[in-house]
């Protein structure tokens, strides 16, 4: 059982791979040069793939998290700061932005955005400082918003989310995208930087206003329209097909319950344990999404995959599953997620204590039910599956 569910995550981010479906979605050669954007943790291998197909006839600047780089010929790689920015993605994004307004018509703009891409497009508007966006951004991490609303705040205090990269471009703007959000929207994937922004100045600030979170510092307001092409090659549901095709021979019955299943990861957890007792087996319950975890003052480990496979656990006293994050970081520590055994509950330590201090990855560290992949180089948000007997 426990290979099964790492072979389902594993086709889960092979799906996703840009080295292995980008190329497909690449236009012509244009006249004039080809400058490659790129942003997100799939940055890098984004930026290889473009370069195996277009040769030497192509330069730009990826930024990706630190520990995501590749090595690449045309392309310069910035590794920077995720999900907090810092100066390295600070000074990569403002070089980015200007080699970007010296496009010409005959030119092409090309965007490879991924998850991860609103924190390393760190580039404030005006009158906005660096200490201020970490800030902003540390406590809204924390708060419990969700990415959506997050992503509001951060496209009103950037001179490059929003829509302002394709706007501040000379040359036509394709963006190819592999979306780690909910609904898949552009505008909403690495703060839509080639993306029309439907939201507000007064949006950001209710955002801010509902989760109690002080700022007394400029908004920018974004573009409410763009010339860029914005496509999806990469989503959350593909990835869960193709899971779902792992279980399918091994003759268990699939359910996809969606790409969308988002709140308290906790919650969550307690939730599916009543959909898997419902549910008639061979099954495997498959799901995609973006929990959340809300933390109020010290925090433990670990991050929404594990804690919602705790809390799962103690639902459910204990059954086969699978959580982990398709861009192999589950939070802020070394692991993609865990997996949960029927035993897991019984031979590990007090599950409800590590719950409650928000310590889920030491809990299953010490049982050694990591899982630990390294970074995967791509982000189509988390993968969930739970067998039921």
């Amino acid at each position: 059982m426990r290979r099964l569910l790492e072979e389902s995550f594993r086709a889960a981010v092979a799906a996703a791979d840009p080295l292995a479906m980008l190329a497909q979605h690449l236009p012509p050669r244009p006249r004039g040069r080809v400058f490659v954007a790129a942003a997100g943790k799939a940055a890098a291998s984004m930026a290889l793939a473009v370069e195996r197909h277009f040769s030497s006839e192509v330069r730009g600047v990826a930024i990706t998290r630190y520990g995501h780089g590749l090595p690449t010929q045309h392309i310069k790689v910035v590794e920077a700061g995720h999900p907090v920015p810092d100066e390295a993605g600070h000074a990569a994004a403002r070089q980015l932005l200007e080699e970007v307004k010296k496009l010409g018509k005959d030119d092409l703009l090309l965007a490879l955005l991924s998850g991860g891409g609103s924190s390393l497009l760190s580039l404030p508007a005006p009158g906005v400082s660096m200490a201020q966006l970490k800030q902003l951004t540390g406590q809204l991490l924390k708060s419990g918003a969700a990415i959506q609303e997050i992503n509001t705040v951060r496209k009103h205090l950037s001179a490059i989310a929003g829509g302002r990269l394709a706007a501040a471009s000379g040359a036509p703007v394709l963006a190819l995208i592999i979306s780690d959000v909910t609904g898949d929207d552009p505008t909403h994937i690495a703060s839509g930087p080639c993306a029309a922004d439907p939201t507000t100045i007064d949006d950001a600030k209710a955002v801010l206003v509902k989760y109690r979170i002080a700022y007394d510092g400029p908004f920018s307001e974004s573009p409410k329209s763009s010339k860029a092409t914005n496509k999806v090659i990469a989503t959350a549901y593909r990835s869960l097909e193709a899971a779902a095709e792992v279980f399918r021979k091994q003759g268990i019955r699939p359910e996809i319950l969606g790409d969308t299943i988002t709140g308290e990861a906790r919650e969550v957890g307690r939730e599916m344990a009543e959909l898997a007792r419902r549910t008639e087996g061979p099954a495997a319950l498959i799901s995609g999404g973006e929990c959340t975890v809300t933390i109020e003052g010290e925090g433990g480990r670990g991050g929404r995959c594990c804690e919602f496979l705790l809390s799962l656990g103690i639902a459910t006293g204990g059954i086969w599953a699978i959580a982990a994050d398709t861009d192999g970081i589950d939070g802020t520590e070394d692991n993609a997620g865990a997996i949960l055994t029927p035993e897991s509950m019984s031979k590990g330590p007090d599950g409800e204590a590590f719950l409650a201090r928000h310590d889920s990855y030491g809990f299953f560290q010490k049982l050694g039910d990591l899982v630990v992949t390294g970074p995967t180089r791509t982000n189509v948000n988390d993968y969930r599956a739970i067998l039921v007997a």
